[in-house]
């Protein structure tokens, strides 16, 4: 997306804000294990033996209880549920795993996170797993969360070609006036731009709105209906129709436009992994690797795709999910693209941009139960964390676009799900057999950092 002049000027603004002198390479420098030790990694099964009380005990030492995800409360009275769903019957359980720690260095998120994924696709959580310690092996992933912006876009029809003319000029002076407006529908939301499409008789106009720590889907339809009322009535000449969305913002869709612009939160994230890293962790190359990515690159315009990646989709939508975000914005958010490339010493860049990346900490589903601990766990609870959140994603989306590049070169993708993606037979009596030795999880996915102290996670 090329920026325009006002809005870059805000962008290097809220920069110099957050690093506060520090210099932005200083606030995004990679913190190798080495100098700053990663705390303790979560505990996965091994030989046949379940380690889920370990997991709970390594988050209880983290000081964020469980209590409702863990099911030591079991028992949710309907009304926690009003205003997110209606005709309440019960709940749908989807397992919840936990990957980390998960190191980031970025303007907003800075420390090592144990991240919540639910999910019923085995081997996902492994795979994020594995990219996740790869990142923090190698000093952590640098993340810029740059722009958040949540789109409505009205639909008016007129007359003739000439009437739509002169309402885009009535609506284009009364701009400022607009900005005021929004004030009268919501206290949390802003008018930040404009932008017209103009066809014939029918004009859009897209209003760009910042809303705070909210994902803001529904304060935007407020706001909208609120100006789009307004200047349906005092425009010159009044429209002979309007609705508060033309279907042109690209809300909960893959489209062109928001790949071209921002719709949520703009997400870029970085890491840099050793050649040495590469080999014995990942079980292949960076040149392999690059090679994967220009095959798929070509791969994803003969197809249509719109941007290049491999599965974002797979941790947005878990996170989403764990998290209490709508998780039918991951058909938006999941739209972007991954690079991943050979340096000119023989070392792995990978990076991720997700323009479309629609989360929030306050509001729709983000105080359900099960929401508020996972977001508590990542703490990212409430007011002043929706950005943190939004480049906890980004570097999670990181981690899995480097280890199923990996699995892909190293001929590992297929093994990985053949194991972990199937359940074991359930007898007549319908409890589950014995699991394989190991829990069947390959050597490939059952590393450790060597750096990996029992130290809980120091979360910045």
């Amino acid at each position: 997306m090329p920026f325009p002049r006002a809005t870059a000027n805000d962008v290097l603004e809220d920069i110099r804000h957050r690093t506060r002198g520090a210099g932005f390479g200083a606030r995004l420098a990679p913190r190798p294990p080495s100098e700053d030790p990663l705390p303790a990694p979560v505990p996965r099964d091994a030989g046949g033996t379940s380690r889920v009380e370990d997991r709970r005990a390594l988050v209880a030492d983290l000081g964020t209880p469980l209590p409702v995800v863990t099911g030591a409360r079991t028992v949710v009275p309907e009304h926690e549920f009003r205003g997110n769903v209606e005709n309440f019957v019960g709940l749908a359980q989807v397992p919840i795993g936990l990957i980390g720690p998960l190191r980031l260095c970025g303007l907003h998120a800075q420390g090592d996170y144990y991240v919540p994924l639910a999910t019923t696709e085995g081997a996902l959580v492994a795979s994020y797993a594995r990219g996740a310690s790869a990142i923090s092996r190698a000093g952590g992933a640098r993340v810029v969360c740059a722009l958040r912006r949540t789109t409505r876009a009205p639909f008016f029809r007129f007359r003739s070609l000439v009437d739509a003319g002169l309402f885009i000029e009535f609506a284009l002076e009364s701009f400022p006036r607009l900005q005021e407006l929004v004030g009268e529908a919501t206290h949390h939301g802003r008018l930040e731009d404009l932008r017209v499409h103009w066809e014939g008789n029918f004009v859009y106009l897209l209003f760009d709105y910042s809303t705070g720590d909210a994902a803001g889907q529904n304060m935007v339809t407020v706001a909208t209906r609120h100006l789009a009322a307004w200047l349906a009535e005092r425009s010159p000449v009044r429209p002979s129709s309007w609705t508060v969305e033309s279907n042109l913002s690209g809300d909960k869709k893959a489209s062109t436009v928001n790949h071209q612009y921002v719709r949520g939160s703009r997400v870029m994230a970085e890491a840099e992994l050793p050649r040495v890293l590469v080999e014995e962790s990942l079980h292949t190359t960076p040149e392999a690797i690059e090679t994967y990515w220009k095959a798929a690159s070509v791969a994803s315009t003969q197809a249509g795709s719109i941007g290049v990646q491999g599965q974002f989709a797979n941790g947005l939508a878990a996170l989403f999910l764990a998290c209490g975000q709508d998780v039918a914005c991951v058909a938006e958010a999941a739209v972007g693209n991954v690079r991943l490339e050979r340096t000119e010493a023989g070392d792995l860049y990978a990076s991720v941009c997700l323009p479309n990346l629609i989360v929030g900490t306050v509001g729709g589903g983000t105080g359900t139960p099960t929401a508020r601990e996972c977001l508590g766990l990542l703490g990212c609870v409430g007011e002043g964390s929706a950005a943190k959140l939004a480049e906890i994603a980004g570097g999670l989306v990181l981690a899995g676009e480097i280890s199923i590049a990996a699995a892909l070169t190293a001929g590992e993708f297929t093994r990985a799900h053949a194991i972990l993606g199937r359940r074991a037979a359930t007898p007549v009596d319908g409890t589950l057999s014995d699991p394989p030795p190991g829990n069947g999880v390959p050597a490939f996915l059952l590393h450790r950092s060597e750096n990996a102290p029992t130290n809980p996670r120091r979360r910045r």
